[in-house]
Order: structure tokens, then sequence, then C-alpha cells
């Protein structure tokens, strides 16, 4: 049940090709792709070094590995990129069944996974190559350790849950850097219940990882811990993150996160309140990084991301013993049904994924050996490059170029170069100028209309 449960998002991720955010492609698939293949767009946190080359390290290696074998097609090596993932956000689930076994019955604690497991937001983001998906699943782990004690434990396990919470908690961290208010929260309850062994466990754990970033910094921008300081000056210290991407005001996230939980995890939160303290860790750390992150100026939907899967994780235990306690054995099949409705039926907030259209035009435009360049009209408009799906989802070196309208400088140049001999658009727009430019549809994938000129028309 677990590896299916685990399965959903991935085989939506891959089937779908679309993306929830630019980041998707341009902080993981691209920067892996050019280590790969020696080409591809790297964005400017590439540039500037605000990143490790932790996960992409990996993906670029997946890779080579995918050409060696003769995996050449996008959905191909798109779909190997998912193994990893899938096996992260499975051993998630395991540790959330693992940990509600603790205070429930075994088919309790199937029930509390598989209201984690269907929650929306979960299948929507767990199998995307997002930063917040990462470390969100690194932190299910790490907080399922944290509050995992028991009476009577010996100061050997004490200590070795300690170094795998640390450890773990210092993966989320090279995962997304925003994650480091987890590790403090985390702090504050170990110093706050004296578990001193722990602590010392959590800190080897933790500097193991932090030696292995800087040892990966120094290999790969000449300075130990380079990207993390370079993060924290631009996004905390600096102001730029504000000017260049927005800000929002300090109670942006409220409504966010009162929409995008579920109903039955107030529910929850009253039985941890209640009797099921241990769970606080999972809360606590929830609520201290939403206040956090509603402190600082520049605001995205899918920061909350992190603290939702806290959240539900933290709540779906205590939620079903609620139903278990129920005595009327109708009754508490009613009420878990009712609340694996809810967990699938939350209203996203957190930005959807695109339509699966979106990508999937981008690779069949790029399928032919005819096809020397491509001109990707942009679905979103000023959305440039960011708009694309790079070379990972062209997957060979071919020059292409984005444009909004039929006036924009790149579609005049793209229609005066021959060697733009394909054009994916969305919703028919300016397929009558690219009609009279030569080019003739090719076939229509939802929204998208595809189009060749030449010996690929």
């Amino acid at each position: 049940m677990l590896c299916t449960l685990a399965a959903i998002p991935s085989i939506l991720a891959v089937a779908q090709l679309g993306r929830i955010h630019p980041d998707e492609v341009y902080q993981v698939l691209e920067p892996a792709w050019y280590r790969a293949h020696g080409y591809g767009v790297m964005s400017w946190e590439w540039k500037e070094g605000i990143r490790n080359w932790a996960i992409p390290g990996l993906f670029s290696w997946l890779l080579r590995l995918c050409r060696v074998l003769g995996i050449e097609h996008p959905l191909g090596y798109r779909a190997v990129l998912e193994l990893p993932q899938y096996a992260l956000h499975l051993a998630a689930l395991a540790a959330v069944e693992r940990w509600s076994r603790r205070s429930l019955p075994v088919y309790g604690a199937w029930l509390a996974t598989a209201l984690v497991a269907l929650y929306r937001p979960v299948l929507e983001y767990a199998g995307r190559t997002l930063s917040e998906s990462f470390s969100a699943a690194f932190l299910v782990l790490a907080f399922e350790r944290i509050a995992s004690s028991e009476e009577g434990e010996s100061p050997e396990r004490r200590l070795r849950r300690g170094m795998v919470a640390g450890a773990l908690l210092g993966l989320a961290v090279v995962s997304r850097y925003g994650s480091m208010v987890f590790v403090i929260a985390s702090l504050g309850w170990l110093l706050a219940g004296r578990q001193w062994r722990v602590l010392g466990g959590w800190v080897m754990g933790g500097a193991g990882v932090a030696l292995g970033l800087a040892l990966l910094d120094w290999l790969t921008w000449g300075r130990p811990l380079h990207s993390l300081w370079a993060y924290t000056t631009f996004n905390v210290f600096s102001g730029q993150a504000a000017e260049k991407f927005g800000a929002e005001p300090p109670g942006y996230y409220v409504p966010i996160w009162l929409k995008v939980l579920p109903l039955w995890s107030w529910f929850g939160l009253w039985g941890v309140l209640r009797r099921h303290r241990s769970a606080l860790p999972f809360l606590g750390s929830a609520a201290l990084y939403l206040v956090a992150i509603s402190a600082t100026a520049h605001k995205e939907d899918r920061f909350l991301y992190p603290a939702t899967v806290l959240w539900v994780v933290g709540t779906a235990p205590a939620t079903v013993e609620l139903f278990v306690s129920l005595r009327l054995i109708q009754v508490r099949a009613a009420a878990a049904l009712g609340a694996l409705v809810l967990s699938l039926a939350t209203p996203l907030r957190l930005e959807p994924p695109r339509k699966k259209d979106h990508f999937q035009a981008i690779v069949r435009a790029t399928r032919s050996p005819d096809t020397r360049g491509l001109l990707y009209i942009n679905e979103v408009p000023n959305e440039s490059v960011w708009g694309a799906g790079g070379y990972f989802y062209i997957g060979k070196d071919i020059p292409w170029l984005t444009a909004d309208r039929p006036g924009d400088a790149n579609f005049q140049a793209a229609m005066k170069d021959p060697t733009y001999n394909r054009v994916v658009t969305f919703r028919s727009l300016a397929v009558p100028e690219l009609e009279r430019h030569g080019f003739s549809v090719v076939e229509r994938i939802g929204r998208a209309t595809v189009l060749a000129r030449g010996s690929g028309g």
C-alpha cells in the first residue's frame, strides 16, 4: 500500500510533464542537464552561486547513465530522475506510518498515513523537482525521529536517534536553505525538553552534513559554504529578493494557510493539545516557520508547502484516534471516508501545475531529426525563457527562442532565419502570421499547436 500511495505524485509529475514553478526546471533539471551535457540555460542564481550542486549534481550523473543506456526521450529520462524522489517520498510516508503506530492500531496507522498521502498539496508537490518538495520529505523523516522518544530508551539509542535527526535536518537545509527555521525549532524543542543525549547526536549528525556541504561548495564554487552565505545575504540581509521579485504584507499567508489545511486537521489539533503532546514538534515548527516567512518581504504560495506537510503529519494520528473512539463502526467508517475526501478535495491555493500540454508540445515538436530550431510562444505573457522547458525538454543542442507576440524581435528573427523550423504556440496565437511565413500546423495537443516549415512540415 505504501509503495502505491507514494507512486501517485511521481506518476502525476512524469505523466503531466508540466511544472508548478520555473524553479522546478531552472534550479534542478536544467543545471543537471548542463552538468551532464555541457550546454543548457544557467539562471542568474547559478551565476551568482546562491545554490548548491547537491541535487542537480546527483541528477546529472543519472542523466549521464541515461545517455549510456540509450534513454534519449525526455519522458524517459524524466522518469529516471523521478526514482530517487519516489524513494524519498516513500521513506517519508513510511515514517508517518511508523510514527502513527505509536498511538494507533495498525488499521488506524494506515488511515493516518493515507490522510497524509492523499492530501492534495502532497499529491501535487511530492513528485515535483522543487526544493520545497525535497526538503519537506527530509523534514518529515527528521521530526519523526525527534518525536519518537520512548520511556526507558537507552542513552546509546537516544544518541543514534539524535544523529539521524540532525543529519536529516541537514539534508532538508541542503535541499532548501529556507528550511533553516526548522533546525532552530528542533533545537528549541530539544533544549526545552533537556534531551541532552539526543541533542549531542543532533549536533554530530548536522555537523557531518554541514561539512559535506562545505566541501561541495569548495569544489564547485571555490569557497566553503559559499552558496549558503550568498543565499542568506541575498534573501535576508540585502533586501534584493523583495526588490527583484516583489513584496507582500505580513498577513499574506494567513488566509492561504487556513484555506489549504484540511478541515480534519483542526479536530486533530484539539486531540494533540489534549493528549498527543508528542506531535508538538511537528506543529510548533510549522507555526514558527509560518511566522518567519510572514516576516520576510518576498512571499510565494509554494513556500508554505513544508509547513503544511508537517502540520497534517502532526495532526493525522490524533484525528484518527477520534474516529477510533467512536462506538458505531458505521460512524467510524463514514468519518474516515469523509476525512479522505477532505484530503483530496482541499482547495489548492499553492501554485497548481501547468496543464500537461505545456511541455508535451515542446517534446513532440523537437523529436524529429529534421528539427533545427524552435520558437516557443509563451503561454503567459512576459515569461521569457522561464516559461519554457529549457534544453532538458528539448533534449538536443539546437537554438531556440521565446516570444509573446508576432511583433516581438525574437519572433521576427525566427521568421527570417530558416534554422527555426518548429514552433509551439498556445490558443492558436500567431498561427495566421506563422502560416504566412511558410509554417503549417502539424498537430494540436490540448491548447498547444505545433507548426513546422520546410521538409519537416
